[in-house]
């Protein structure tokens, strides 16, 4: 009989790959995946340690998952692992208040969970894993087990930025990229599984510099290219990207590729220039206004999303008006923005002059209100073109199926269900605030 294994995953399209690829590597051990944490006879938390109150959240609901392992039947066992950069941070910490979790291991090390499991089964076994091994962990992975038309395909990990807000240089570790022939091979195997769609994964991805059968270093720019050349890969995008890598190939690259689709999330995070200093973002307002002509120049149909971070340490009305004058320039898709919130072991966690919450408040408030107008406006400017839609999921209402624009909106049209997991020329007739709605133009495959 089957095991059942279920997965909560937290945070970012890493964490989402790496939730994936985890399932993988159990399932020679007899785990199948389970939609009822009851049910399970494993469970991983797969954490993230960007937003707020990160661990509390851990803490809460691994104190919901002791009961459920009291509550098991003689004869049966609950392994509770927790993965991820909380696991990172705070492995002996978790441990520690909760001796009932049997695995705790780094993003890095889940590739070793067969023998990790092995160890937990043995009564009262605890283990901590949160090296950051010598070898690359995609080494030791199986091959992807993805169904469907859009998969991640994750090409680089740790970042060597050291942000003085961030977590990820610490928990992630430095900068790795894959080789290039590795990635490719990945990619064919999707694409024989049925992918059409993928996405390049990275903390800092643009910063991406893996060896090529040249025995070169390659750009993200570069590597793109040679993904387009794989017959069958349709559509590719990338994230999350840093301004100080967006170098001249990947530029060209979103003028010169079209199955790279012309959306970009490339975080500023402040449009104040002292802000940026103090966060180590080593750019500026400017530069990044600079950026943004480049890549628009070089595709002129290109949307942008962005991430925000409000209420920095020391950071005043007039910073906060800089960072509204930035996003009034530019004009976004869409975008993410957040509060700031003190990461222990971050520069910024020790930075005098913190923030009133009430004033972060506001200013989030002020933000999201004009990011949320450009948003609309921009989904009203798409009514009346023509996008090709990935249509990847069926609708709420009968004969009605849910697709990705190449802006990553959500579209909504009435069409059978033979077209499921196809790409598809669809007009644009209706704006909503969070999505838009299509009627079919033509019939077209996925490759």
């Amino acid at each position: 009989m089957a095991k059942k294994l279920f997965i909560r995953t937290y945070g970012c399209q890493m964490n989402v790959y790496d939730s994936a690829r985890m399932a993988d590597v159990l399932a020679p051990l007899g785990y199948a995946a389970t939609e009822r944490v009851e049910d399970a006879d494993m469970v991983i938390l797969n954490t993230c340690h960007i937003r707020e109150h990160a661990e509390e959240k851990v803490f809460s609901e691994l104190g919901r998952l002791r009961l459920l392992k009291q509550a098991k039947p003689d004869g049966q066992r609950l392994i509770i692992a927790v993965a991820g950069c909380v696991a990172q941070a705070e492995g002996e910490e978790i441990l520690a208040r909760a001796p009932y979790v049997d695995i705790v291991l780094g993003p890095q090390t889940y590739h070793r969970l067969p023998e990790m499991v092995a160890k937990a089964s043995r009564a009262g076994a605890q283990v901590l894993d949160t090296d950051f091994p010598a070898e690359p962990k995609f080494d030791h992975l199986p091959p992807q087990s993805v169904q469907g038309p859009s998969a991640f395909l994750s090409v680089q990990e740790g970042c060597d930025k050291f942000c003085s807000f961030c977590v990820v240089p610490y928990t992630r570790g430095g900068e790795y990229s894959r080789p290039v022939a590795a990635v490719l091979a990945e990619a064919r195997s999707l694409v024989e599984g049925g992918t059409c769609e993928i996405t390049l994964l990275g903390q800092n991805v643009n910063g991406y510099h893996g060896n090529g059968p040249d025995g070169c270093g390659w750009g993200l720019g570069r590597l793109i290219g040679a993904l387009a050349d794989v017959p069958g890969i349709e559509r590719i995008r990338y994230t999350t990207s840093h301004p100080r890598d967006m170098g001249e190939d990947l530029i060209a690259a979103h003028r010169d590729i079209p199955q790279l689709m012309p959306f970009l999330h490339l975080p500023v995070q402040s449009g104040s220039d002292r802000i940026l200093a103090q966060m180590n973002r080593q750019h500026t307002a400017d530069d990044y206004r600079r950026l943004i002509d480049r890549l628009r120049t070089a595709q002129p149909d290109l949307a942008l999303s962005s991430d925000f971070i409000v209420g920095f340490p020391g950071e005043s009305d007039a910073d906060f008006e800089s960072t509204l004058g930035l996003i009034r320039d530019i004009g976004f898709a869409q975008a993410y923005s957040f509060k700031y919130s003190p990461r222990p072991g971050t520069p910024a966690a020790a930075m005098e002059d913190q923030v009133a919450e009430d004033s972060k408040d506001e200013r989030l408030a002020a933000l999201q209100s004009l990011i949320a107008a450009q948003a609309t406006a921009f989904n009203q400017g798409c009514v009346g073109r023509s996008f090709d839609v990935l249509l990847d999921r069926p609708g709420r209402h009968a004969g009605q199926l849910i697709g990705r624009s190449p802006y990553m909106q959500s579209v909504f049209v009435t069409a059978p269900e033979s077209m499921l997991n196809t790409v598809q020329r669809l007009e644009m007739v209706a704006a909503n605030p969070n999505s838009l709605a299509a009627n079919l133009v033509e019939r077209r495959a996925c490759a």
